[in-house]
């Protein structure tokens, strides 16, 4: 009988240990995946952790296989040598905005400290080894933030007659186009001008880090996207291309995975 290969499903660390060595054996790359954290409660009783299914079926389908990453403080250099490239997922919260040396605090802003104090943590033990690295919605913002950047702190108040950023129609529908600035590293990967893009967020890249290169721009004028072109692969979008919602969406995946080889 022909022997399955399981799929990861569970969090920690022998769980990780045990994708790592799937990984090895099947030669693909095991791309690392932030996840939340949530309060004890409808599944369970107790804290735990969760990961919308289709950011690690995008993984699968590009040929890498996803790893779960607990929030373990001091462990991100660990994980680090344990990963091919790193995904930064998106979540309904915010960066706190003294990351990025604001003065002050909108109204609208929630954090979740434990998960971002880990996810700068891993992203830039990834950064320092040079993996590949997307950051996605939320995970653009934090890794904009990384970078050296700066986030708008709320949409409405800050961009003029802007569009619905949150938009009201369901995710895996588009909510508007972006602008694909040619001569980026996305626009080769995408090879169109324009993309029909998901939106979820009231935050933005403000202002790039020294070195880091604007990529896509909504028609309001709201960043989309950053790549820092001096890595092997360092991009971050503001829409959620792993619900593929474009053919762009997964040249993004296949190529972020074509990075690690």
């Amino acid at each position: 009988m022909r022997r399955r290969t399981p799929t990861p499903v569970a969090c920690g660390p022998v769980a990780a240990y045990i994708d790592a060595m799937t990984a090895k054996r099947s030669g693909r790359p095991i791309v690392g995946l932030t996840i939340d954290s949530e309060a004890p409660g409808e599944y369970s009783k107790f804290p735990w952790y969760a990961l919308r299914e289709n950011y690690a079926g995008a993984v699968a389908r590009a040929g890498g296989l996803g790893m779960l990453l607990p929030h373990e403080s001091g462990r991100a250099a660990d994980y680090a040598r344990s990963i091919d490239a790193l995904i930064v997922t998106g979540g309904f919260f915010d960066v706190d905005p003294a990351l990025f040396g604001a003065e002050t605090r909108h109204s609208s802003v929630t954090t979740r400290d434990t998960r971002t104090a880990f996810e700068i943590e891993i992203t830039r033990a990834a950064l320092e080894r040079d993996l590949p690295v997307l950051g996605i919605c939320g995970g653009e913002q934090l890794l904009n933030v990384v970078l050296g950047g700066t986030l708008i702190q709320h949409i409405p108040d800050e961009i003029e007659d802007a569009l619905a950023h949150e938009q009201p129609n369901p995710r895996d529908e588009a909510g508007h186009e972006v602008r694909v600035i040619e001569g980026t590293r996305l626009h080769a990967i995408v090879g169109a001008d324009t993309l029909s893009v998901n939106s979820a967020h009231h935050q933005a890249v403000k202002e790039t880090g020294e070195g880091v290169v604007v990529n896509a721009i909504a028609p309001d004028g709201v960043i989309e996207g950053i790549e820092d072109p001096r890595r092997r692969f360092c991009i971050g979008v503001e829409w959620h291309p792993e619900f593929a919602i474009s053919t762009g969406d997964e040249k993004i995946f296949k190529a972020f995975i074509d990075a690690c080889g």
